[in-house]
């Protein structure tokens, strides 16, 4: 479809949605492209039968489980199996681009994503101006001014998003746009921050990180950025106010809250640090963003950037894709937690969550009657489960689980509980990147290189890591960011969830599969989460796709522009709108001498440093100083980012 189409499609939508309004009153939409319009169509084929907590069964061996007794009952799914076949994929490449699990009420009506500085209507200007061209980052202009820190943004002032529009394409990849009896709302997708648009020709890369999503800015600039308090460094949450305590009236003996302009202004500042391409996940009251992984996942066990995905379906990727929206994309389901997660009493952290609520019936009013969760209560659109997306609830929530944060499994009506990350999860696992152009004697002689250097000790089998997670102080990073788990050990209960065939809504006594972990799996995972008397750790990252993945190190503090001399670390790349050189990048991750710059940039930025980012850590070298030649050097790297494919090609995905 051209794009002249595309904008008459466009129109026609925004037709259909105001007669929906007028009409049945609800209408939704979210963009998937064609095979047609994808760079890297091509895929693994299907060769796992059944994954069952994470151990992939052939069909082969499928076959012979299903002629036993025994072999049935492993393969069921009071098991915790689950079957793969292509209608599993298809529907995980669905879900992949438009399921949201509800996240675009807390997103719209809670945070106010679309009643700050960016308003659907620029938004919309913005696509509409592209003319069809795509983009890998929409500019869009300020509908008012908005105040970061010492940093005005002022009306008109073209915004950076790193949102992506695919050539020919009149909508933004992994936004769901909802009208609901004329109130308008967005929600996100995976795909917003796993799927890329390719600056030439402007296809869509299936599993590439949209590594200039600007989610920190975009949140920054959002109504109600409070709402993520949690996420950030943000000491005046804490503070007392000053005069009389503002009370909820429900209770009469007060609910003392800090002061709202206060909590505000520091949100904004510490979410807006974030460089572009990160996301700070661990709702553990520091600012500590990371990297947004590639979904290039076939063999790329434990999953997140410190591995703690490490368990259940799909070898932990099912967990994965389930807390991005159980705990990253709903902040009032934290309520209950948090007394041991951030000392607080629930009803004063939903004060803080809701107070600035963009929609008035969602807003907590501290001089009136109603309590922070009887608000919430009465406009829950989920209100068999905490929060407002939509889950199911193990017993044990609001205990951390090890295959879910929370014990909460965002699902979807009609369909088994979880079935949608696991489909998302069979759908990852096919994927790889566009095939890498490559001088096959120069990459031969940088795969020498690699095992010279020793790089194979860790990065070695199928997707070249060996599932291993390292200490924090071997590794070499910044610290606060490996202890983001500590404090759920607090209430931990033990790792399990529901048996892969029960229906949402779930029954009243549904079936709980017990998940094993114990031995050196359990002292990984207590590693990954920073439990079990550790200090933390970091993952093995896979290296597939590393062409697509730069900036390097999990917290983007490797970032080495086109121009190597002047672009360095964050500071010259990132926070400049400069997308990172994979070549230059992944030179300054095994050069010392050039790493030190980086460095140098990171810690002479105020920003930088508020986000904790700075490219330390990984000092294993491969350079003079280790008797590797600049010629060597440069093989190596043509190496690295020609792996465009599992190295081992008898491996299942």
């Amino acid at each position: 479809m051209g794009w002249p189409r595309r904008i008459l499609v466009t129109a026609g939508l925004a037709t259909v949605a105001a007669g929906a309004t007028l009409g049945l009153g609800r209408f939704s939409y979210a963009p998937m492209p064609d095979r047609a319009d994808l760079l890297n169509p091509d895929r693994y084929p299907i060769q796992t039968a059944f994954d069952v907590l994470g151990r992939r069964v052939s069909r082969a061996e499928a076959d012979r489980l299903n002629g036993t007794e025994a072999g049935r009952k492993e393969l069921s799914a009071a098991s915790g199996a689950v079957a793969i076949d292509p209608a599993m994929v298809e529907r995980g490449r669905q879900a992949f681009y438009q399921e949201t699990f509800g996240n675009e009420v807390f997103l719209t009506d809670v945070m106010g994503m679309l009643d700050g500085g960016l308003t659907p209507t620029q938004v919309a200007l913005a696509v509409a101006k592209l003319g069809g061209q795509g983009t890998t980052n929409l500019q869009v202009a300020m509908a008012r001014d908005v105040r970061i820190g010492d940093r005005t943004y002022r009306k008109g002032e073209l915004v950076p998003t790193g949102l992506d529009v695919p050539k020919g394409g009149a909508f933004i990849i992994g936004i769901k746009t909802f009208s609901d009896r004329g109130h308008l709302r967005m929600g996100i997708t995976c795909a917003l921050c796993h799927a890329a648009v390719d600056p030439g020709t402007g296809k869509v890369v299936e599993g590439a990180p949209n590594t200039d999503l600007n989610a920190g800015l975009l949140m920054a600039l959002a109504k109600n950025s409070s709402a993520y308090f949690m996420h950030a460094s943000v000491p005046e949450a804490d503070a007392k106010p000053a005069a009389e305590p503002e009370h909820t009236g429900s209770t009469g003996t007060g609910l003392a809250l800090p002061d709202a302009e206060a909590v505000e202004a520091a949100t904004k500042v510490q979410v807006a640090s974030w460089p572009p391409g990160s996301f700070d996940s661990s709702a553990d009251r520091v600012t500590n963003p990371t990297s947004i992984p590639s979904s290039f996942s076939a063999h790329g066990e434990p999953y997140s950037w410190s591995g703690r995905e490490a368990v259940g379906p799909f070898a932990g990727l099912s967990s994965l894709n389930n807390n991005v929206h159980a705990a990253n994309s709903d902040t009032t389901q934290l309520a209950a937690a948090a007394p041991w997660l951030f000392g607080m009493e629930p009803e004063r952290y939903l004060g803080i969550v809701l107070r600035g609520a963009a929609t008035d019936a969602f807003r907590y009013k501290p001089d009136g009657t109603v309590a922070p969760s009887e608000v919430l209560r009465r406009v829950d659109p989920t209100p068999a489960s905490p929060g407002l997306n939509s889950y199911a609830v193990l017993p044990t929530y609001p205990a951390t689980n090890y295959v879910t944060d929370n014990g909460l499994f965002t699902s979807v009506s009609g369909e088994p509980v979880n079935h949608a990350n696991n489909a998302m999860s069979a759908f990852q696992n096919l994927l790889h990147p566009p095939a890498a152009k490559r001088d096959s004697a120069t990459v031969q002689a940088g795969r020498a290189v690699f095992e010279k250097a020793g790089c194979g000790g860790c990065h070695a089998g199928p997707a070249l890591t060996n599932h291993r997670i390292i200490p924090a102080a071997e590794i070499g990073t910044e610290p606060t960011r490996a202890k983001a788990g500590a404090k759920m050990e607090a209430r931990l209960s033990p790792p399990t969830l529901f048996a892969t065939d029960t229906p949402f809504p779930q029954p009243a006594n549904p079936v709980i599969v017990p998940v094993p972990l114990e031995g050196d799996k359990l002292a990984q995972v207590q590693l990954a989460w920073g439990q079990g008397g550790t200090e933390g750790g970091y993952k093995v990252p896979n290296l597939v796709g590393l062409a697509w993945t730069a900036p390097y190190l999990h917290d983007s503090g490797i970032a080495v522009g086109p121009d190597s001399a002047n672009q360095l670390g964050v500071p010259g790349t990132l926070y400049r709108g400069i997308a990172p050189d994979p070549s230059n990048s992944l030179r300054s991750l095994v050069d010392r001498d050039q790493r030190a710059k980086v460095i140098a940039s990171n810690k002479s930025s105020d920003t930088a440093r508020t986000a904790r980012v700075t490219g330390e850590g990984h000092a294993y070298w491969a350079d003079a100083g280790t008797g590797v030649s600049r010629q060597d050097q440069d093989a190596l790297i043509a190496y690295l980012l020609s792996i465009d494919t599992l190295t081992e090609p008898a491996a299942t995905p």
